[in-house]
């Protein structure tokens, strides 16, 4: 990032979206664009038509309107996570507009033109992606519209170019005394030529990107006016609710209507793939009729196991044959010959995503095709399992992105469920007018596609010294890459990469290291959740960890630092959490610090977690402090929001959350059995952000994985006890 970034050979379109209203900049991108199709979806809001390009549909980002608004086109689902302000900073810096002026504006699903740079011919937000992909690509949208707002200023005053200034949306000339507004300008930018080259600015250039500025969400969401997928209403809608099989791989036998069609409001009920659906005038009625409804399950090829018999299991089967993910040196014979060898065995239970507004998602037919509204996540994989119930082209659904109430993975599934289901009641219900499927928080919960239960065993041999010559970590769980699109490139050689990472790409010096990988196969639902693999892989590896720093009797800071001397980025976060905690220095009586250091999304997360046990043996997290090296800091508020609220999602998963199963039942229903961190259980917390001017990488999901070890490694601590499941359990 420190030399002057060039684009050339006219690698940007630009054009109007109508006649002198305003300046459109597209930006293009090779293997970006596409030729143009009459009637493609436009950047003004989603699914605006707009005319074609003569060359390419352009890959619009920005667009400045007469009145001085400057509307950014978003790619990426607002969550909660902070992307509209991410985004429209990188904008806004380049193009010199004042904060006040930018509005965002959700881009319709289009993988041509909006797709994730980090994935391909995909549009989706995941992966703690959204700003890594988007960072040169949105700053180098608002440099090219700042250009040629000066050249037709230059133009229009007759001045030089280089004698122009722009701050805070107006383009001034010292000498003559000239001004103008962005608005004023936009339709004479619009003629100018692109540019062969622009240069985006040097760090110490930068005036919003490092700096505080308001979330352009935030109003919406305090006076009502943000719309989520509940909120919208159309003429002759109905809402649906679906039955749904009580345990995985159950199916419809048959059911008697009578009793709901009694019910006020009840419409219709139907038979689809993945249950019986109730439609009705509202949502209580559909509720009370679904109640009403007497379906008789077909449960021959039901799941029944229960999560001890699944831990049993996959106790037996990380006896048999495993797939190598890593393997350096000779783990097995050293190990075989090591004076001192520790060994661990460890599980996690499945998680649900537990997101504050449960699934739900709005469709009509058209005369064109199928339009959507939700809050959406995964607009490639979605357009194109809906279109297939449909009979469809993926073009032809067109998807309205609202805000969405969280999410953590579960509205970006490879298969759609909710999406396809809705498609399916669609479909079955024909022309009778729009639905809107509501799942219930205890749909929700039940539902399934839960972060897998996972189970690991360790091994390490150390020298003389307590340093370990060899580590051997086998990992037993199912696959959430099998089945999906992108199996192809994830899953090779029978490893799939996401149940693996955080443990094969180990920092720590080792010099025979092997982990390797048993994918068990089973009909309990499963997908990412937030941090994904490291989820589980942070906690075994950073506990084990510790176990070896006691055994060697070193403190467990310096014996990572020992251990992490190729990894500077590591070690920096390690050094910066240990400091600011005051590692070292004395607790008040019957607290204990421990520590964990982990990478995921290629951002560097260290937590520290101060921990007492209260008298009726409650687990208080009294503090935490973390340190992160995530390259450029765009929005240092919202990485410090996104720290904490990472780490309290963690934390819950540690303390207290976890999907348990009774003769293939999931017991917990909603937030009574499935308990996820309350505000009495919130911890100090203290965020410190390393300096970089590295590109920047995620920081919504990294903090998460960091917390349970370094929760559970102060308990070691505190009561000398080992801990090998999750949620954390003291034995009595």
């Amino acid at each position: 990032m420190n030399a002057p970034f060039r684009l050339t050979r006219r690698q940007f379109l630009i054009r109007s979206l109508s006649t002198g209203a305003g300046l459109t900049l597209a930006l293009y991108l090779p293997g970006c664009g596409r030729e143009a199709e009459s009637g493609a979806a436009g950047p003004g809001q989603a699914g605006e038509r707009v005319a074609p390009a003569a060359e390419f549909e352009p890959n619009a980002f920005v667009r400045i309107l007469p009145d001085d608004r400057v509307e950014v086109v978003m790619k990426h689902l607002e969550m909660g996570q902070g992307t509209f302000t991410g985004l429209a900073t990188l904008v806004a810096e380049e193009l010199d507009a004042d904060w006040s002026q930018i509005v965002p504006v959700p881009a319709p699903a289009d993988p041509e033109r909006y797709n994730n740079l980090q994935w391909g011919k995909l549009q989706g937000t995941g992966g703690s992606t959204a700003i890594a992909n988007a960072y040169t690509q949105m700053r180098q949208a608002g440099a090219t519209a700042r250009h040629m707002l000066v050249q037709a200023a230059a133009a229009e005053w007759g001045v030089p170019a280089a004698e122009i200034q722009v701050s805070k949306g107006m383009l001034s000339h010292a000498d003559s005394g000239r001004t103008a507004r962005f608005g004023e300008l936009a339709a004479a930018a619009a003629d100018q030529p692109v540019p062969d080259e622009v240069l985006l600015k040097e760090p110490e250039e930068f005036s919003l990107i490092g700096t505080f500025l308001p979330r352009l969400d935030n109003a919406a969401k305090l006076d009502g006016s943000a719309a989520y997928t509940q909120d919208i209403q159309l003429s002759d809608m109905r809402v649906a609710v679906v039955a749904h099989p009580p345990r995985f791989g159950a199916k419809v036998k048959g059911f008697d209507a009578a009793a709901a069609k009694q019910v006020k409001g009840v419409t219709e009920v139907l038979e689809i793939p993945t249950g019986v659906a109730v439609l009705a005038a509202d949502t209580w009625s559909a509720i009370k009729g679904r109640e009403a409804l007497q379906v008789q399950w077909d449960e021959s090829g039901a799941f029944r196991m229960s999560s001890e018999e699944i831990l049993a299991d996959y106790r037996d089967k990380a006896r048999g044959e495993a797939a190598v993910a890593r393997s350096e040196g000779d783990a097995a014979g050293v190990l075989e010959n090591a004076s001192t060898r520790l060994t661990a065995a460890m599980h996690m239970p499945y998680l649900a995503h537990a997101a504050m507004e449960p699934l739900n998602c709005v469709m009509q037919l058209t005369d064109d095709g199928c339009e959507v509204w939700n809050g959406e996540q995964f607009q490639t994989v979605d357009q194109q399992n809906v279109a297939k119930v449909l009979g469809l082209k993926p073009e032809q659904v067109k998807i309205n992105m609202l805000y969405a109430g969280g999410s953590f993975g579960r509205r970006a599934n490879p298969h759609s469920d909710y999406l396809v289901e809705t498609a399916h009641i669609v479909r079955a219900a024909q022309e009778r007018g729009p639905v809107k499927l509501v799942w219930t928080r205890e749909d929700d919960m039940l539902g399934g596609y839960y972060r897998p239960f996972y189970y690991h065993e360790l091994e390490a041999g150390l020298d003389g010294e307590g340093m370990p010559l060899a580590w051997r970590h086998r990992i037993v769980g199912q696959s959430i890459m099998a089945g999906t699109v992108m199996e192809g490139g994830m899953v090779k050689d029978g490893v799939d990469a996401t149940s693996v990472e955080g443990a094969a790409n180990l920092p720590y010096a080792i010099p025979n290291l092997e982990v390797d990988l048993v994918t068990t196969e089973l009909p309990v639902t499963v997908q990412w959740w937030r941090s994904v693999g490291s989820t589980h892989t942070a906690f075994a590896v950073e506990t084990f960890i510790d176990r070896l720093a006691r055994a060697a009797g070193r403190d467990p800071v310096d014996y990572r630092r020992g251990l992490l001397k190729d990894h500077p980025r590591h070690l920096g976060v390690l050094e910066l959490a240990a400091e600011k905690a005051g590692w070292g220095r004395p607790l008040p009586e019957g607290r204990a610090r421990g520590v964990a250091v982990h990478e995921s999304f290629n951002s560097y997360v260290a937590e520290v977690a101060e921990v007492s046990v209260g008298d009726n043996g409650r687990i208080n997290v009294e503090r935490v402090v973390i340190a992160v090296d995530c390259g450029v800091a765009v929005n240092p508020d919202n990485i410090r929001a996104q720290m904490e609220g990472g780490m309290a999602f963690g934390l819950a998963a540690a303390l207290m959350s976890e999907i348990t199963l009774e003769d293939g039942l999931v017991v917990q229903s909603n937030f009574d059995g499935y308990e996820v961190l309350a505000i009495d259980r919130m911890p100090e917390v203290e965020v410190y952000i390393v300096p970089s001017t590295e590109p920047p990488t995620g920081v919504g999901e990294p903090a998460t994985p960091v917390i349970a070890p370094a929760v559970a490694n102060a308990l070691s601590v505190l009561t000398g006890q080992d801990f090998d499941r999750l949620p954390l359990r003291l034995a009595v």
